[in-house]
């Protein structure tokens, strides 16, 4: 079986879109993303510094479009995605790519709706200092009693050894004063408290967008951040997506659906790393892939022979 993840916010690097550029109908697939989100995402993805890219309004609808444009190259002809995979993921904004994937939302409505999250989920980080750091490893019941001490969120569960903490800048320098034993602290190149009660004011505009959205039920399984659930209902995932702004990620327990379902192929889509190096960890015997440029394209389609099969 095979499962196609889409990574996070932060996954971003400057020029990561450059290689899939060769392509005029992928040139011509990123102007009308651009168009939907109203952002020169070309620019910001071949010629954008590091600062420039850090911007949530900006980060989020350049990853999206990223990895569907990636998806597209793997899978060019319409329905042939779905057919070969059995689940699809994301993690945090990467969960709008796999509701595109997935045809819960068309690939414009999804622009859409990430860059109105971008853009709304930047004016909620406005509002004070907040930022996010990762704890890497200690006992999980030490980090979380840690966190909760300093008045912050667990804002994603990785794994074990891999929590993501999330609050004001001003908690997360208390927490690097007093780490919890064990652990190393790493802080973040994001621009806000993100799946936090930070981000509560992102969420009713999000919802009145939706509402102008029309969702189809996903075409293969698709898991929900919120639980790690696979969700059959397309309106039930959109309310989720919006939701999910101010809610923990718990990648966690979408690691622990795939290994229950019997995956045995990842591939994470470009910019690929940050996912396949927690599965590395946690989703053992699992084959892993990164689609990072079209060089990647004929491994990656070897991948898709080798573990298609179990679609939903």
């Amino acid at each position: 079986m095979l499962v196609i993840v889409a990574p996070g916010q932060g996954a971003q690097t400057p020029g990561f879109l450059a290689p899939w550029l060769e392509d005029p109908a992928t040139v011509e697939f990123l102007r009308r993303l651009s168009d939907a989100a109203g952002l020169d995402l070309i620019r910001y993805g071949t010629e954008a510094d590091a600062e420039e890219i850090r911007d949530t309004s900006v980060a989020q609808p350049l990853l999206v479009a990223a990895g569907l444009v990636a998806a597209a190259a793997l899978f060019p002809e319409e329905g042939t995605l779905t057919a070969a995979t059995g689940l699809l993921a994301g993690h945090s904004v990467g969960e709008i790519t796999a509701a595109a994937l997935a045809g819960v939302l068309t690939p414009l409505g999804a622009i859409r709706f990430v860059a109105e999250r971008g853009r709304q989920m930047a004016a909620a980080s406005a509002v004070q200092p907040t930022s996010m750091t990762a704890v890497i490893g200690g006992d999980e019941t030490d980090v979380l009693a840690a966190l909760a001490a300093h008045g912050l969120t667990p804002a994603n569960n990785n794994g074990p050894g891999q929590i993501v903490a999330a609050g004001t800048v001003a908690q997360l320098e208390a927490l690097a004063a007093d780490p919890p034993a064990k652990a190393r602290l790493r802080p973040l190149s994001v621009a806000g408290a993100f799946h936090t009660v930070h981000m509560e004011p992102a969420v009713a505009p999000l919802a009145a967008l939706a509402d102008t959205l029309a969702p189809a039920d996903p075409a293969t399984r698709l898991l929900s951040n919120a639980d790690g659930d696979v969700v059959p209902s397309g309106a039930d995932y959109l309310a989720r997506l919006v939701r999910q702004v101010a809610n923990p990620v718990r990648w966690d327990l979408c690691m622990r659906t795939m290994a229950e379902l019997g995956v045995t192929g990842l591939i994470e889509l470009a910019p690929a790393g940050t996912l396949t190096g927690i599965a590395k960890r946690h989703l053992a015997g699992v084959e892993l892939l990164k689609l990072n440029s079209p060089d990647d394209l004929a491994a990656a389609h070897d991948f898709v022979a080798a573990h298609a099969g179990a679609a939903a």
